[in-house]
C-alpha cells in the first residue's frame, strides 16, 4: 500500500495548488490562480487536466504525520517534494507565511536534517526562491529553468549559496 492510497485526506475546499504551482501546458505562471481553478471548490475540468496536475502530490496529502494546520488552505503553503527535496510554496498574498510558528520551528528542523543528509529545503514565492539551512537561509532571487543552485559545504553545513547557468556546471 502506498503513501497515497493510505491517507484518508482529501483537498475538499483546498485548491492553493492551483494558485502557487506553474503549469507548463497551459503557459500559468506560479503565483497567479489557474483560469480553470474555481477557487475553494476545485477544477472546472479536472477529467481533461494537464498531465502536471495529474502527478502532482501535495505532501500535506500524502504525510499524515503533518498537523491540520499545514493544509495549504490554512498554512498558506503547499509542500512538494523536488529530485533534491523539499519545497515550501508560499502564497504570494502570504510571502512570510513559512517564517510563522509551528511552522518555523518544523521547516529548520528539516533544512537541519536536509543538511545532514544532503537533502535541500526550498522556500519559493512566486518565482522567487530561498535555500533555507540550519543557519537561516540564502535569498537566491529568481532561479530560471536553465539555472542550478550551488552550495559551498563546510562539512555538511551549507556556507553560501549561489545560482549558476546549467551549462556552466562540469560534470565531475
Amino acid at each position: 500500500m502506498t503513501a497515497a492510497s493510505a491517507s484518508e485526506r482529501t483537498c475538499g475546499d483546498c485548491t492553493l495548488c492551483c494558485k502557487v504551482m506553474a503549469i507548463e501546458e497551459l503557459e500559468k505562471p506560479a503565483g497567479s490562480w489557474c483560469q480553470y481553478c474555481k477557487i475553494g471548490s476545485g477544477c472546472k475540468r479536472y477529467a481533461e487536466r494537464p498531465a502536471e496536475c495529474r502527478t502532482f502530490n501535495c505532501v500535506w496529502l500524502i504525510d499524515e504525520r503533518l498537523g491540520p494546520h499545514w493544509k495549504p488552505n490554512k498554512s498558506k503553503i503547499v509542500l512538494t517534494n523536488s529530485e533534491d527535496g523539499l519545497e515550501i510554496r508560499c502564497d504570494p498574498g502570504s510571502p512570510d507565511a513559512w517564517r510563522k510558528e509551528p511552522l518555523r520551528t518544523q521547516i529548520s528542523k528539516w533544512a537541519e536534517a536536509g543538511e545532514a543528509n544532503d537533502v535541500t529545503v526550498l522556500v519559493i514565492v512566486g518565482n522567487k526562491m530561498t535555500l533555507i539551512t540550519s543557519d537561516g537561509g540564502f535569498n537566491l532571487g529568481v532561479v530560471h529553468s536553465d539555472e542550478r543552485i550551488v552550495r559551498e559545504l563546510d562539512g555538511t553545513r551549507v556556507v553560501n549559496a549561489i545560482v549558476v547557468k546549467a551549462s556552466d556546471i562540469q560534470d565531475s
